[in-house]
């Protein structure tokens, strides 16, 4: 027996409201035994928006904290030595602004900034293909990260500038194998960056490698995620040593943290989620070799809305019992010497380097520009949503079990969720209005001419090739708006709308006949004749800054192959210029996606616009996190159809979409003609 390992770091991903409200709950989540935050911020903050912004609207403080200047981020942490916390902040695009708020805070406390420990979440290239809370175009990003990742190679040495994050890409449909590949090629294209840059002399570069994180995700296949991770490692070892030079073992420790798997929790039956997030913990846990240094868990019902408190902590008491209780800890690695782990570990590892130089090869005809050229074709988009639609494809057909969802669906009435409206927690709509106010204040409180002196001389850096920390710390301390600062250099950078990948995405499902395709296709094309239609239109549109658009791209995908001309033009789309689209291209369905809780207020909008645009005959449907009482309010407000997590059937949601068009259009049901019989 070895001597006891030291426990993962213990984080709940949590934030929301305000800033006091989450500071209330980082101090609690602290007090039960969570040795780490994970914060959270909302999508204005994330996408460089102030709470006031147009875009902003419904998603203030709705999937995690408002921060729009150094007087929020005070309050956040509040009562928190920084100097004794080890904080993971998932931000992105604004990273560097966040960065900067978090240590001008840290200076006030009277911590020495060059012992600060944490992570920013800083990958800007799986944002262009997951989660969509990109700002500028790649070139831009890229020099964003390199900046910071010199800045804190001097300046805070402790600090992870970067999480390389292939959770999100998993998220959005990626095999393990797209997993690893494609976040290796980020990290690659980062540190070539970097080196390149010529800000980090070159023997420094082990302390930029030490400093690398990845943030990965672990679905339920848990043999093999836990060999994902095994081939991750190895992988991240080749590579540090053959194309980097670092000698130093240490150094090229591969460092990640994880979240397990979002994407399999059901909205049927959510107490076997437990089951699903234990299971998905011991792939990143079981494996001493390969084994993360910071968990977090999902709440069982996040697939109904926010969790409560009482829903992180027991997350968070799922890790301390296995981290204290069970005998995990003493021994050495348990799969040494294991001829499945070894074989399938192999088999990932040929995959992923096959893929990778597939994609690096691609950089280098462009110039050398590693990842960024696949993504701007849009290759890596289109293989996601390919990979997303081939996984739906396997759950529609039976082939891939979820239980509860697609076999064994009976169930007793559930005591978890016999109430649905307290089951979740509801972000109080006045909680908005108080950050209006607040940044008002501030914005009238503060030195005006210090901010604007500030935010200039962050766009002449902008447009030089010095690095950009500097005049983002100076705008932090003048009292700088998170928008402002994403506004200064989107007038220098510009702004980037990624490709959706749905053009390019292959057929998933076969319109075999007598097949539910073959069906909803016969009765596209019926309605689009009685219409008097070349084809059925159907619009999909993401309103809001929620840009989680895994769901849109399938209905958009699965409503293209069976039949309709779908319009989508990717996420970040404002009511107006959804009903905009929807009259310029005289669509026939507008279907809403909307995961971040926006819908009680974007969904009547757009219904309203319609209505004052003379659009009366157009169905509205919804899709995405909306609790029961919600879904019913839109219906009364003149939804015609709500769909959520449970409806994993996107055939038979296409087939309703057809039948909410011949209900709007005053056309009887559709019934398929009798098949021909010979005699």
């Amino acid at each position: 027996m070895a001597d006891r390992d030291r426990p993962w770091l213990m984080r709940t991903y949590a934030g929301h409201s305000t800033a006091s409200d989450s500071n209330a709950l980082y101090r609690r989540n602290l007090a039960k035994g969570q040795t780490g935050l994970s914060v959270a911020f909302d999508l204005p903050t994330q996408t460089g928006y102030d709470s006031d912004h147009v875009l902003a609207r419904g998603e203030v403080g709705r999937v995690g904290v408002p921060v729009g200047h150094v007087g929020d981020m005070r309050t956040l942490f509040e009562g928190i030595p920084l100097d004794r916390t080890n904080t993971s902040m998932t931000i992105n695009a604004t990273a560097m602004w966040l960065l900067a708020l978090y240590q001008v805070v840290a200076e006030e406390q009277g911590a020495d900034i060059s012992g600060l420990t944490g992570t920013t979440q800083n990958d800007i290239v799986k944002e262009y293909l997951s989660r969509g809370t990109h700002v500028f175009p790649p070139g831009p990003s890229v020099r964003l990260i390199t900046d910071m990742i010199a800045y804190t190679v001097g300046r805070l040495p402790k600090w992870n500038p970067i999480n390389i994050c292939s959770y999100h890409l998993q998220e959005a449909g990626a095999t393990p194998v797209q997993e690893i590949a494609y976040a290796m090629c980020t990290a690659i294209s980062v540190l070539d960056a970097v080196r390149d840059s010529g800000q980090v002399p070159a023997e420094r570069m082990g302390e930029v490698v030490a400093r690398i994180s990845f943030f990965v995700n672990a679905g339920v296949r848990f043999v093999e995620e836990m060999c994902k991770m095994r081939a991750f490692a190895r992988l991240w070892e080749k590579v540090t040593l053959e194309r980097y030079g670092i000698q130093d073992a240490k150094q090229r420790r591969f460092r990640y943290g994880v979240q397990v798997n979002s994407l399999g929790l059901t909205e049927a039956q959510p107490e076997n989620n437990v089951q699903r997030i234990v299971l998905e913990m011991l792939a990143v846990t079981l494996s001493k070799d390969a084994r993360a240094r910071a968990v977090q868990l999902p709440a069982w019902n996040e697939a109904l809305g926010l969790p409560r408190p009482w829903d992180q902590q027991w997350s968070l008491r799922i890790q301390q019992v296995l981290a204290y209780e069970s005998d995990l800890l003493e021994y050495g690695d348990l799969f040494n010497g294991s001829e499945v782990v070894e074989a399938k570990t192999a088999e990932l590892l040929a995959g992923a380097e096959a893929e990778i130089a597939k994609v690096l090869e691609m950089g280098a005809r462009a110039g050398n520009r590693g990842i960024i050229p696949a993504v701007e074709s849009g290759y890596l988009k289109s293989s996601l949503v390919a990979s997303h639609a081939a996984r739906r494809a396997r759950i529609e057909s039976g082939e891939d079990k979820i239980v509860g969802v697609n076999c064994f669906d009976t169930t007793e009435e559930s005591p978890l969720t016999a109430d649905l409206d307290t089951a979740i927690m509801v972000v109080d709509p006045a909680a908005e209005q108080s950050v209006l106010a607040a940044l008002e204040d501030w914005r009238a409180r503060r030195d005006e001419a210090a901010a604007q002196r500030a935010l200039e001389e962050l766009k002449a850096v902008a447009a030089t090739d010095a690095n950009l920390m500097a005049p983002t710390l100076d705008c932090a301390r003048a009292g700088v708006t998170t928008g402002e600062w994403a506004f200064a250099l989107r007038e220098v950078f510009g702004e980037y709308r990624a490709p959706t990948g749905v053009g390019g995405a292959p057929v998933a499902v076969a319109a075999e006949p007598g097949g539910e395709l073959a069906a909803v296709r016969a009765a596209v094309a019926a309605t689009a004749a009685e219409l008097g239609a070349g084809k059925l239109r159907l619009l999909v549109g993401k309103p809001g800054l929620d840009g989680h658009s895994n769901g849109a791209e399938q209905i958009a995908v699965r409503a293209r192959d069976a039949g309709f001309e779908v319009v989508y033009q990717g996420i970040r789309l404002t009511p107006e210029q959804i009903v905009s689209a929807a009259v310029a291209e005289d669509v026939h369905c507008v279907g809403l996606s909307i995961l971040s809780g926006a819908h009680t207020e974007l969904v009547p909008d757009v219904l309203r616009r319609l209505h004052r645009a003379g659009v009366e005959d157009v169905p509205v449907i919804v899709g995405g996190i909306i609790p029961a009482a919600d879904g019913e309010a839109l219906k009364a407000a003149g939804v015609a159809a709500v769909f959520t997590p449970k409806d994993f059937g996107i055939t038979t949601i296409i087939g309703r979409i057809v039948d909410e068009i011949r209900l709007a259009n005053r056309l009887q049901p559709w019934t398929p003609e009798p098949a021909a019989t010979t005699s």
